[in-house]
Parts: C-alpha cells; structure tokens; sequence
C-alpha cells in the first residue's frame, strides 16, 4: 500500500482521500474523520483508532485485569444519592443526585 499521495485541494477547500488510503484506514462514506495539526503537518485519523489510542494510552496507568468501566461505576456507585444546594437537598425521582 502507498503510504503517501499527492491530492489537489478544491477551490472549495475540499480534498479527495484516495480509495487505497480510505481502505486501509476503514474509512466509509459518510464516516466522521478527526483532522488534526502537528507542527506543519495534517493528520487525518478515524474515531475509531483515536478511541483505540485513548484506551492504549489509559490502560498504561490501570493494574493488570482491571476495568476503567467497573472502576467508574463502583465510584458512582459509591457516591452520594443526595446533593445539597445551601441548605435545600434535591433528588432525582430515584433518589439519585
């Protein structure tokens, strides 16, 4: 697979990501792409290599066989049903809040 390509930007601003490139990333029509400036450089990634990445990137700060999402629930779990404002408690209809 080619790793670069040339493309002519549109009078319109638009470029035409080649079919190859568009494969290779598992890019479909109507997917949404992220565009991203590094120094003089563009890149383009697809959502799901950046949700990729950002669970590459957090998993190095949890145990081994641990759970970002059980960790996250156990902590909601844990917290408080009730908010107070001043000195007026409000709940939600279950009780949370």
């Amino acid at each position: 697979m080619q790793k670069e390509a040339r493309i002519r930007v549109t009078k319109n601003g638009e470029i035409r990501i080649p079919s190859a490139f568009r494969k290779a990333m598992g890019i479909r029509a109507g997917d949404e792409v992220v565009f991203r400036i590094e120094g003089n450089e563009l890149r383009i990634s697809n959502l799901e290599g950046r949700i990729a990445r950002a669970q590459r990137l957090v998993r190095k700060y949890l145990g081994p066989g641990t759970s970002l999402a059980d960790e996250l629930m156990a902590e909601r779990r844990g917290a408080s049903p009730h908010h107070n404002i001043g000195d007026r408690e409000i709940t939600d209809h279950e009780g949370r809040f």
